[in-house]
């Protein structure tokens, strides 16, 4: 990823016949870089407890997830101060983008969402499950039809739209934060937890007994997206989202998250 600014350049400037000069690429890498981060820094969105977002550790150095590293190495590929905004909860944080009160986010690209922020291509799809605690009346997800059953979805969440979507009957309860949700399964104040097999494998460690349901109801697909009125970044944000997926960035940062439910993007629901 570190070679991302260079193709750029060479992109420009090798173009046999082009009427580009070398100071009309950088003039481009400029726009890009003022599109992408206008603050002279990239403000890469995040939320707490999911791999698929962030996972803090003890200190700043020790944090990981798919978002974090991604924006870290944009950061570094534009040549600008990397710069994370954590968030409690997912909610928060797309509001935050829309709000462009944060640069980037990379998050499930919903036709919902791109209402409100503008996409890339997608590179990652990750199953959508649930959570169940011991004893709980879900034992495969064909028995989410069963009636009377209470299920957990974050707040602000496109979930509980979809879940009504395949489960008219089906009654959802909103939680504010992952921490919150893993609390609530233990204390079987709700039957199951449903979102993305990556946050539901990561709130399973913290509740002991716990399962995670084979199969899928749902799939989410994951793009990086950017506020409104910043499209004059999005060539250069499409570049190196291929470079990463390519190169082995997106894997990487897939495996040090410790990143479950994983699907190739391109592989069949």
């Amino acid at each position: 990823m570190k070679n991302l600014r260079l193709a750029a350049f060479l992109a420009f400037a090798l173009v046999p016949a082009a009427p580009l000069t070398l100071s009309t690429a950088f003039a481009a890498e400029a726009a890009a870089q003022h599109a992408l981060a206008p603050s002279g820094a990239l403000r890469v969105g995040v939320y707490r407890g999911s791999p698929s977002s962030i996972i803090e550790g003890p200190t700043p150095q020790d944090a990981k997830g798919v978002g974090y590293d991604l924006g870290r190495e944009l950061a570094g590929a534009l040549g600008v101060r990397f710069e994370p905004v954590v968030f409690p909860a997912n909610a928060p944080l797309l509001k935050a983008l829309a709000a462009g009160e944060v640069d980037i986010v990379f998050t499930n690209a919903t036709p919902e969402r791109a209402k409100e922020m503008d996409f890339s291509q997608n590179f990652m799809a990750v199953e959508k499950s649930f959570l169940v605690p011991p004893g709980s009346p879900l034992t495969t997800i064909a028995d989410a039809t069963k009636p009377g059953l209470q299920i957990g979805v974050s707040k602000g969440s496109s979930t509980a739209r979809e879940l009504k979507e395949i489960y008219p009957s089906m009654t959802t309860v909103e939680i504010d934060t992952l921490k919150h949700a893993g609390e609530m399964l233990a204390k079987h104040e709700v039957d199951a937890f449903a979102t993305n097999n990556a946050i539901l494998y990561q709130v399973s460690d913290g509740v002991p007994g716990s399962v995670v349901l084979p199969g899928h109801w749902g799939m989410e697909h994951f793009g990086a997206a950017i506020p409104h009125g910043r499209m004059a970044g999005m060539p250069y944000l499409r570049d190196f989202m291929a470079n990463a997926m390519a190169d082995g960035s997106v894997d990487k940062a897939i495996k040090r998250a410790g990143l479950r439910g994983t699907v190739p993007e391109n592989g069949k629901e």
